[in-house]
Order: structure tokens, then C-alpha cells, then sequence
């Protein structure tokens, strides 16, 4: 670089004696003009070369001299800041070995040239090193209790690559290209942010779920001194967390805590929830309070933690309640939810749910009815039950079914090439989607997963939709339905629809093969009322009675045939126990047109065991394996479920697995298990 530097100065030097070649011309040009001024200037310029040849040679050494003293001097100066530098700085080879470093560097990592990076920051791997000039890496890493940004860059410099390979073939070390790195202490910046994040604003909702059931039971002169006694435990909880509570109604209850606080909630699993269940002064035993919380996480205005806020709410209050649900954006996280949904006494809710349901059918001319996917007797039987109110309001109907199963053949031969009835009745998805418009009405039954539906393409076509569902909501649940009838508590999708037909007005009265279709789903999803059957499940069937059901005919339209029969009776001989309290057994889908129909009765069928307390039914099905999953009272089968993107209820429950065989199905079931066993989370 000086030999460069030099060359440069000396033609600037010799910039007077290359000016008289231009003064000669000048002078010649004068002789044809005046001679005398001619040899004047002739004169002048010989005088003025021989002044700036003796300058050049008197003054050449030491205007050079002068010259590397202040290079000397300023590369001295230049080298002395960068090695007193306050940001660590080292250059590396290839191989991440320091070949220098300044003194902040040393002072940091406690080493200094010759050491390996990787040794001092072992969070930097070997090939993460950048390659090329304009390859930029950043990485952070705590150093001796401190945050460090560390930003590395490729060096292209080949006079220094040149010096530093003449070093390297002395030492025998192979020489790859340089990379700086520089280190950015970030510790102050990494609190600040920290505290930021701390201080952020949670929005929070708490409901009392059963509030008025349960005061109910006691006598009057103890339900303010229960209510007390709730409003003190949840005010000292959130008083722990440092919240703002206010208490919108007699059982709800609006608050607001900082961000630093949610770690701690969600590693105590929000306790509150099992203090205010087990809270009792006296009354009946087998009522106990429970309570839900929605929360809003990192929001970006108010408005919206609060929204997040109430949609947590919804979705912990459409799974039954008696949970936590924490929204942070689009990831939701859940506690809790292992009691069984307590069911509602007032038919208060259904009511009104009718009379919505019933302005919406009124406002549009085509009304399309769809349930899930291989539908249940349930499934279509509360389409159809839909399906009269639809009719009643003189509108047009149509449910779209695509095959009829064996599970629902019984019920759908009733009504194909009946004269009472359509022949547009039951339609498939691809007709569906010729007829539908965007402003039709869209109503979804026992299923509120639109993946999950018959025709998901429906779903996005038309705009208002409806979900009447029994299944507790996930996180990809309808979540934009301008009517939505999500209840865990009822028994199934029929026991709803039963309960809105009584609302929907006079004149309405369902047909007797439409009231035992009805009547069908309750029956087959209750296990012949066993499994979560309440007072308005029987309520709801005394209806459907009313209305000409006819049980024997039911039973004699769901016998299995043999075939059927035979399977079940071959899975159950095939079941293998796991752990000594949970069935696993196969049911082979070769030949059966609904083999995960006979599995979900296998299921049931090994909850008649002795000592059982779960049981899971595989079954290969339309390429995926179909898991049926049964419990009493020992296992929430639901949550088991939702670990392979299914769910149901605590005692019925199943999911879909795609791309696995059913030997692999039942290791992750297994795999599940376990861990929920270690966790104490069965329940």
C-alpha cells in the first residue's frame, strides 16, 4: 500500500518538469508571432525547468521521508484504535481459529489468538460461518452472564489473504478465508425488551359456568355466603398476579394482568380452576362450581386483547368449560377441561337459538344441510330433523350426502324414491357446488370443523353459515358462523335439533320416519342411552316419541348382519391390553362398507370388560386409520384424541391419522399414554 501511495507522489512531483514540454510548444508557437518575445519566453521556460529539476532532486528524499513518517504514523494511530476498539472485534480463518483479536475481545472471552471461536462460543457452530463477502451472519449468545450480539462477515482483501497464507505455511496450517466478528453487548437492549414484553397488558374473561345451577341446590340462606366465598377466592388469585378484576355480572368477571405473570399461571396450570370446584359449604356433594377463563396474549391495541380475549372465552365455553384458554395470535393453548360438561336445566339458550335459526331459513331461498365426513346415524338424522324446519319455512332443502353407508343406509332408504319426499333431498357435493350461491344458507351438523365436513368447498362458497354440534370446538372449529349451537353437554347433534324443533313454532310436526331418524342417533350415540345421557337427552326422545318414533322398528332397521357380527366378535378376540387397564384391538375394513362404524362399536363393546378403563379401536379405512376411543370415567379420552388433531368428549372420542399403518397408529397412542401417565394428566 505505501509503494502504491509513493508512486502516486512522485507524479505529482514531476508534474513542473511535464509542464515545460507545454511551455515549449507555447514558446514555438510565438516565434512566427514576435521573435524577440519568442526567445523571451525560451529564456523563461529554460530558467524554470532547471528550478524545478533542482527542487525535485534537492526536495524528492524528503518529501518522501516526510511521507512514511506520517503513513508510519498513521498506521500506528489506526492499528493503536483498532486494538483499543470498545466493540470486540477478531478476525478468523475458515476454520474458526481467532488469528487476531483487539483487546476488548480478550477481555470478553478471557482468551485471545490462537483459541478456537467455537471453544469460546459454543453456540456458534463451525458451518455457520459465512462464505462470501456478501454474506452477513447474526447470531446472540450469552457470554459470562451477558447478551451479545455476534455479526461475522466474509473479508475479501488479497494483500492481507497474501500475508496471512506466508504466516500460515510456516506454522503448516492450511489458510482458508478470513471472517471478521464482531461482538455487540446487547445485554442493557435485551432487558429493556424483556421488560417491555413483561409489561404488556393480558386481557382477561372468567365465567362461572354453572352459576345458577348450582345455587339452585343450596338453601337460600347459604348461597351468599357461597357467592362470598367464590368472589374472595378468585379476588385473593388474581390479587397473586397483581390483576385489575372488576365484576361485570353475577358471575362474570373481567380482569387484567402483566405479561411477566402468564409463565407462572400457565405452570400452575391455572389452579384457580380446581380451588372453585372444590369449594363447598355443606350443599349436595355431586354439584360442584366451575369456572372458565379466556385469555388475550399479545395484542396489538386494546380493542383486540379484549376480542382475543372473548373469543378464548368462546371457544373454552363451545369444549364444555371448566378450562383455561389462552390466544396468543393464531396459537391457542389449553388447560384444564377434565370435568364432564355439566348439563343445562333452562331451555332458555335453545329458545333463542330457534328463533335465530329460524329468521336466518326465512331470509334465503336455498337452505344446504351438511354434516361430516362418512357420516353417523347421528349426522343425518339431524339434517333431516334441519331439514323440516327448512321445509316448514317454504324454503328449499338439500342435504348433501356423497355415499350412503352402511351405517346410514337404514335411515336414508326411507326417504330415496319416497313420493312424500324430493328426489332432490339428499344431494351430492359436486351438485351441491352447481347449485349453491354465495348468498345461500349453509347449516352444519355434528361436526364444527369445516375440513371435516362433507364438502369443505362449500363451506368457503357460501358466506352465513350455522354449526349445531355436540363436539367440543378446536382450534380450527368455524369460528365466523352467524349462528353457532355448540353444546358438549348434549349426548348428540339429534338431541339438539330435537330441542330447537320445539321452539321453531305451531304447525311444525316432524314425520313419523323422520322422528325415528332422530330418534336412531340418539340411540346409537348414547350406546343406547349408557354414555352421556342427561334429563333432556330423555327429554329430547320423549319428543321425537311423541311424534311417532317407533323403537322396535329402530332396532329391528340397526341389527348387524352377520358379517358384521363377525368382525366385531374377531377384533374383540384380538385385543391385546396395554399398561393392564387400556384395550387396543384392530377391526379390519376388508369387505365393510363402514368398518370404522363397527370399529367405534368394538370400542363400547370393550368398556363391558371388567377392569378396563379405556379402549382404543384401530381400523383402516379410505387409506387413513380411523381411532375410536371409549372411557367411562377414568380417562379423558378427549384429550388423548386432540393430541392427533381429533376430539369428541371425555368418554367418546376419535381422530384420523393419514400416512401411517395401524401397527405405527397404536405406538403413538401407546407413546401418548405414557406421557399423559408421567404427567398425572389422564383426567
Amino acid at each position: 500500500m505505501k509503494k502504491s501511495a509513493s508512486g502516486k507522489l512522485i507524479s505529482y512531483m514531476l508534474w513542473p518538469l511535464l509542464l515545460t514540454g507545454v511551455w515549449l510548444v507555447v514558446d514555438v508557437t510565438l516565434l512566427f508571432v514576435n521573435k524577440k518575445a519568442a526567445l523571451i519566453a525560451i529564456i523563461a521556460t529554460v530558467l524554470y525547468f532547471a528550478a524545478a529539476l533542482v527542487m525535485f532532486i534537492l526536495r524528492r528524499k524528503r518529501v518522501l521521508r516526510d511521507y512514511i513518517a506520517f503513513s508510519a504514523s498513521y498506521d500506528d494511530v489506526e492499528s493503536r484504535l483498532l486494538t483499543e476498539l470498545d466493540i470486540p472485534y477478531a478476525v478468523l480463518d475458515g476454520e474458526s481459529e481467532v488469528l487476531w483479536c483487539n483487546n476488548a475481545f480478550s477481555l470478553v472471552c478471557g482468551k485471545g489468538v490462537g483459541t478456537n471461536f467455537r471453544d469460546l462460543i459454543p453456540d456458534v457452530k463451525a458451518y455457520t460461518l459465512p462464505k462470501h463477502e456478501s454474506d452477513e451472519r447474526a447470531y446472540r449468545s450469552r457470554i459470562n452472564g451477558k447478551v451479545y450480539k455476534i455479526v461475522m462477515r466474509a473479508q475479501e482483501t488479497p494483500e492481507f489473504d497474501a500475508q496471512l497464507k506466508r504466516i500460515a505455511r510456516g506454522a503448516k496450517v492450511k489458510l482458508t478465508k478470513t471472517v471478521s466478528a464482531f461482538l455487540y453487548d446487547e445485554t442493557e437492549l435485551t432487558a429493556l425488551r424483556q421488560e417491555n414484553y413483561d409489561s404488556r397488558l393480558v386481557f382477561g374473561l372468567l365465567y362461572i359456568d354453572n352459576y345458577d345451577e348450582v345455587l339452585d341446590s343450596y338453601e337460600e340462606v347459604k348461597r351468599s355466603l357461597l357467592t362470598a366465598l367464590i368472589d374472595r377466592k378468585i379476588t385473593t388469585y388474581m390479587h397473586g398476579i397483581d390483576a385489575v378484576i372488576r365484576k361485570l355480572e353475577k358471575d362474570k368477571y373481567f380482569f387484567i394482568f402483566q405479561n411477566r405473570y402468564l409463565q407462572w399461571l400457565q405452570d400452575d396450570k391455572f389452579s384457580i380452576l380446581y380451588d372453585v370446584r372444590s369449594v363447598n359449604i355443606g350443599g349436595p356433594s355431586e354439584v360442584g362450581l366451575t369456572i372458565s377463563i379466556g385469555l388475550g396474549v399479545n395484542a396489538k391495541s386494546y380493542e383486540e386483547g379484549y376480542e382475543s380475549a372473548r373469543a378464548a372465552m368462546d371457544l373454552a365455553l363451545g369444549r364444555g368449560g371448566d378450562q383455561a384458554v389462552v390466544r396468543d395470535g393464531e396459537m391457542i393453548t389449553y388447560f384444564g377441561g377434565k370435568s364432564e360438561s355439566i348439563e343445562k336445566n333452562t331451555r332458555v339458550r335453545a329458545r333463542v337459538k330457534a328463533h335465530a335459526l329460524k329468521e336466518l331459513v326465512e331470509s334465503k331461498e336455498n337452505v344446504f344441510i351438511m354434516g361430516h365426513a362418512n357420516p353417523d346415524v347421528d349426522a343425518i338424522g339431524a339434517a333431516i330433523g334441519v331439514y323440516r324446519i327448512v321445509k316448514h319455512c317454504n324454503k328449499n332443502a338439500y342435504i348433501v350426502l356423497n355415499e350412503v353407508g352402511n351405517a346410514v343406509r337404514p335411515t336414508v332408504s326411507n326417504f330415496i324414491n319416497n313420493p312424500e319426499y324430493e328426489s332432490t333431498m339428499f344431494i351430492s357435493a359436486f351438485r351441491a357446488l352447481e347449485l349453491a350461491k354465495e348468498d345461500d344458507l349453509l347449516v352444519i351438523v355434528d361436526v364444527n370443523r369445516p375440513s371435516f365436513t362433507e364438502c369443505p368447498e362449500l363451506y368457503d362458497r357460501i358466506k352465513q353459515v350455522i354449526v349445531l354440534d355436540h363436539h367440543r370446538k378446536t382450534t380450527d372449529s368455524v369460528d365466523d358462523a352467524a349462528l353457532s349451537y355448540v353444546e358438549p353437554y348434549a349426548s348428540s347433534a339429534c338431541e339438539l335439533v330435537a330441542e330447537i324443533l320445539q321452539y321453531i313454532g305451531e304447525g311444525l310436526r316432524l314425520r313419523p320416519i323422520e322422528a325415528e331418524a332422530m330418534y336412531a342417533g340418539i340411540m346409537i350415540d348414547t350406546n343406547n342411552f349408557l354414555t352421556k345421557t342427561g334429563v333432556r337427552t330423555f327429554e329430547a326422545a320423549a319428543y321425537l316419541r311423541r311424534n311417532g318414533a317407533e323403537v322396535t322398528r329402530i332396532r329391528k332397521a340397526f341389527r348387524s348382519d352377520k358379517k358384521e357380527y363377525m368382525e366385531r366378535a374377531r377384533a374383540i378376540a384380538g385385543m391385546e391390553m396395554y399398561l393392564n387397564d387400556y384395550a387396543f384391538a384392530e377391526c379390519s375394513g376388508e369387505g365393510l362398507e363402514s368398518p370404522n362404524v363397527i370399529g367405534a362399536q368394538v370400542a363400547n363393546e370393550l368398556m363391558e370388560i371388567d377392569g378396563v378403563k379405556a379402549s382404543f379401536v384401530f381400523t383402516y379405512f379410505q387409506n387413513q386409520v380411523y381411532i375410536s376411543a371409549r372411557s367411562i370415567d377414568e380417562l379423558n379420552v378427549q384429550l388423548v384424541m386432540e393430541k392427533f388433531g381429533g376430539g369428541g368428549h371425555m368418554t367418546v372420542a376419535g381422530a384420523q391419522l393419514t400416512g401411517v399403518t395401524i401397527a405405527e397408529a397404536k405406538q403413538q397412542v401407546k407413546a401418548v399414554l405414557k406421557q399423559m401417565l408421567q404427567d398425572g394428566t389422564t383426567k
